[in-house]
Formats: C-alpha cells, sequence, structure tokens
C-alpha cells in the first residue's frame, strides 16, 4: 500500500501590485517551494495600500517626502539597498522608469478575474515585471489590456471583466476573508486559511516555515 501524499498546500498570498517587498517574498517563497518539492494551491489576496490616490498617480520621491519627510539622499539610498536585495531574489527593479505609485484597484480586479480562470500566476508575472522593471502605469486601462494579452489572456474578456459590477462585488467580498488576521501591511501569506506569514523573508526562512507547517498537518486515511 502506498504511503498517502498531503494534499496540497493552499497559500494566500496578500499583496498589493506597487508593493515592493511583495514581488521579493513570491520569489523567494516559490524558490522555497521548488527546492521542498511540494504541492501548493496558490492564491492572491488584494491589498490596496493606497485606495485613495487618484488617477495620475503620485511620484515615489513625493509620496516618502509626505509620508516620512524623507529627502532625496535618504530615498536614493533606500532604494539603492533596495535594488541590490531585490537582485538577488531574482526580481529587477528599475528605478529610472519606475518613478510613480498608482491605484491598484483596477489591476487587482483583472488579477481576480484571471484566478477564476486559473491564469493569475502567469498574469501576476507579467504585472511585476511591467511595473518594476518597464515602470508602466497599471492603473491604465489601455495598459491593463496590453498586459493582460502579452499574459494570454483575451482582451475581450479581461475588458469585460474590468467593467463587471458583478466580478467587483466578488473582488469585495474575498477581501474579507483576511479580516481576522488583522493584516495591515503587504506582503503576508495564510497557509491553508488558518496560519499566517507576515513580511518578505528569506528562502530559508520559508522553508524552515513551509516545513515545520507541513510536518503539523494530518495525512489523508489509508484507503
Amino acid at each position: 500500500m502506498n504511503n498517502p501524499k498531503p494534499p496540497p498546500l493552499k497559500i494566500e498570498m496578500v499583496h498589493d501590485l506597487v508593493c515592493s517587498w511583495c514581488p521579493i517574498a513570491y520569489h523567494n517563497l516559490e524558490t522555497a517551494i521548488d527546492n521542498l518539492n511540494m504541492a501548493v494551491d496558490f492564491h492572491f489576496l488584494a491589498f490596496e495600500l493606497n485606495p485613495n490616490m487618484g488617477t495620475s498617480g503620485e511620484l515615489i520621491a513625493a509620496y516618502f517626502n509626505r509620508q516620512f519627510g524623507w529627502d532625496p539622499h535618504k530615498l536614493f539610498s533606500y532604494q539603492k539597498s533596495l535594488v541590490a536585495t531585490a537582485a538577488k531574489s531574482g526580481v529587477t527593479i528599475d528605478f529610472s522608469k519606475r518613478k510613480f505609485y498608482y491605484n491598484t484597484h483596477r489591476a487587482h480586479l483583472l488579477m481576480h478575474w484571471a484566478q477564476s480562470i486559473n491564469k493569475h500566476i502567469g498574469l501576476y508575472e507579467r504585472l511585476m515585471r511591467a511595473y518594476f522593471s518597464e515602470g508602466l502605469d497599471i492603473s491604465n486601462l489601455s495598459v491593463l489590456l496590453n498586459i493582460a494579452e502579452d499574459a494570454g489572456l483575451e482582451r475581450r474578456e479581461a475588458s469585460a471583466a474590468l467593467s463587471s459590477k458583478q466580478l467587483e462585488n466578488a473582488l469585495e467580498v474575498k477581501k474579507q476573508g483576511y479580516k481576522a488576521f488583522n493584516i495591515n501591511g503587504t506582503p503576508a501569506f495564510i497557509l491553508n486559511e488558518t496560519e499566517l506569514v507576515s513580511g518578505s523573508n528569506s528562502v530559508d526562512f520559508f522553508e524552515n516555515v513551509l516545513q515545520q507547517y507541513q510536518q503539523t498537518q494530518p495525512l489523508p486515511n489509508n484507503i
């Protein structure tokens, strides 16, 4: 009789599409999963860091000055360190192109739709390149539809999804799923809807967490 295998681990990533640390965490977790040869069921949960941001976005330099009082020197030092950290995780952040923060509601709506047809991983990775490497305005409808096409999605269907009130309501309902965890920042990961792992952690950290969590889960009954 074969030893039973554990079911795929459900992982939900609470993220925002302009959060600098989210793609770093995503790639580190992805590497940890590959290293452990784990079966996972991966999902995304929208968390809008700046839900009231206008359609034209805001310069990153202006944002950090307004929020934290940072001068250009401090921002440059932070960005230099961030770029180096991201590169170690296989993530490219190009601040010569990525100059703005944007409202991410529409992009999250597109992600929610893509997840319903199991195209969310490819779309997420394309959105990350578009924003962090290419500096594209991911709040812009035409830009988002181009990105959707690049990710193998039908442009007309993507356009319909972005104007769907039903999908909009479903996304809002989905956001309520992590309220009990009192999450106030990104990135964060919810394992099997029960355990929260916060922060952009190292590959080793994620490996240890996943191994320890997996060891605590009951195996399915033998048949």
